[in-house]
């Protein structure tokens, strides 16, 4: 109650008369004190935040030099205005917080979303940027390099790696090995890839300057990344300050998305790739295949159809989850990859995102192993048997 009571006289303090979009300034904040920098760096920055709503690519407001590390905190502007509880697209607006200035005509800013409902105050998130100078503007950036430009690197071909005290060598040689392997079969040649190594959610957060948002109450975990061209940046904070968790499965994810979007490729068969390729949840292709045998195949009334149609989990709780349609796609993709060789799994991965019923998948399936919707559920089995019989000879 206290904090509310606070923020609503800070919030009370702001021009009344703002335009509905505008950035909200405090009569008490201290801006430039050079009136027309002032005007300009608040003018450049309604823009950016205007721009930010949009494609990041669309967003000319970015620092020139620091582009990828800025799509990384642009990524969490998006959508910040919208009230699924309010319904409204605009509920939330922007609040400037401070501006501090640094050396080399730069300023640090820091702003809120915020909304106000019946005299009640809604903490959206919080941000940071530096607005930096540039001829007779500003373009803004990530402060992502500024809190980094002390820590450390280690480098194997393309993939380089930031961390602050020390580095597990080991898995970052096991990464770049598995890397390579990966980027074999998507044909990716001279892709670079970044990585940030964080302890957790909240120091990913503050390390790409974002202060505080309300959709991550009370995770600890996570990992973000982007890409622009050839170059994929990813901040890791699930517990990897110096890089001891490997995730095989995570690293097939992010190669693929070097060549494509995942959201356009078929989201069963590119799981299917990563259990295959990487297992998941720190259980290797073998140990699923195993937990599968027991928890879902046992039942010879399986319906592999209705799997399809009704994913099943089971995984030991709903944040460890291990899909069954998952599995039977690697059996899939295993029998795919033997004939057909990787450029098939490709074409069975662009088959494109689900639609009900599945028909693109389904198409796709019987082009490339004669198998038809209707044999679907036999040929499912086949496959079980022949994994299960391959399983016990080796």
């Amino acid at each position: 109650m206290k904090f509310k009571f606070i923020l609503l006289l800070t919030i009370a303090g702001y021009f009344s008369n703002a335009q509905s979009n505008a950035l909200r300034i405090h009569s008490q904040i201290r801006l430039p004190q050079d009136s027309v920098e002032s005007q300009k760096l608040i003018t450049a920055l309604n823009e950016f935040l205007d721009a930010a709503s949009e494609p990041n690519e669309e967003n000319s407001w970015i620092l020139e030099t620091q582009i990828i590390e800025t799509y990384i905190l642009l990524d969490e502007f998006k959508d910040i205005k919208k009230s699924r509880e309010f319904s409204d697209d605009t509920f939330y607006k922007p609040y400037l917080n401070n501006v501090i200035e640094l050396k080399n005509n730069q300023y640090l800013i820091q702003l809120s979303y915020i909304g106000v409902d019946n005299s009640e105050s809604h903490l959206r998130a919080s941000f940071e940027l530096i607005a930096h100078q540039v001829n007779d503007s500003f373009r803004f950036s990530s402060p992502l390099l500024r809190n980094t430009e002390h820590w450390q690197k280690a480098q194997i071909g393309n993939n380089i790696f930031r961390y602050e005290k020390s580095i597990n060598m080991d898995n970052v040689e096991t990464f770049s090995a598995l890397a390579d392997t990966f980027d074999k079969k998507l044909k990716v040649d001279n892709q670079i890839s970044e990585f940030y190594c964080t302890e957790n959610l909240p120091a990913l957060l503050n390390l790409i300057g974002v202060q505080y948002r309300s959709d991550y109450n009370g995770r600890t975990q996570a990992n973000f990344s982007t890409t622009y061209e050839g170059k994929k940046l990813i901040v890791l904070g699930n517990d990897n300050a110096a890089f001891d968790n490997l995730d095989p499965h995570d690293l097939w994810h992010d190669r693929l998305s070097l060549v494509i979007s995942r959201r356009k490729v078929n989201k069963p068969v590119d799981e299917a790739c990563a259990y295959l390729y990487g297992g998941s949840w720190g259980l290797s292709w073998h140990e699923i295949f195993n937990i599968f045998l027991e928890k879902v195949a046992s039942n010879k009334k399986t319906d592999w159809t209705e799997i399809k149609e009704n994913p099943l989990n089971f995984g030991e709780n709903r944040a460890t989850h291990l899909m069954a349609d998952y599995v039977v796609n690697a059996l899939i993709v295993q029998k795919i990859e033997k004939e057909k060789g990787f450029d098939g799994v490709w074409e069975f991965l662009n088959c494109g995102p689900y639609q009900k019923g599945n028909d693109n998948y389904h198409q796709s399936l019987e082009r490339l192993t004669g198998i038809t919707k209707k044999k679907y559920n036999k040929a499912v089995w086949e496959l079980i048997e022949k994994e299960k019989a391959s399983t016990k000879k080796s």
